[in-house]
């Protein structure tokens, strides 16, 4: 189960729908941003290499 920390929680809200599930099924725990900027990061890095 993912945990998002109300620290970040205004962030993590402005992300769009799909994005936040796509991170939510991650099962990760988002402490500060630079969680969050790792976890996005992880998602463009498998978004690209779907696309070669």
């Amino acid at each position: 189960m993912s945990y998002v920390a109300p620290a970040i929680k205004d962030k993590f809200e402005t992300l769009s729908v799909d994005l936040k599930n796509a991170i939510l099924e991650r099962d990760v725990e988002l402490y500060n941003i630079h969680d969050l900027i790792n976890v996005l990061e992880k998602i463009v890095e498998e978004a690209d290499e779907e696309g070669q």
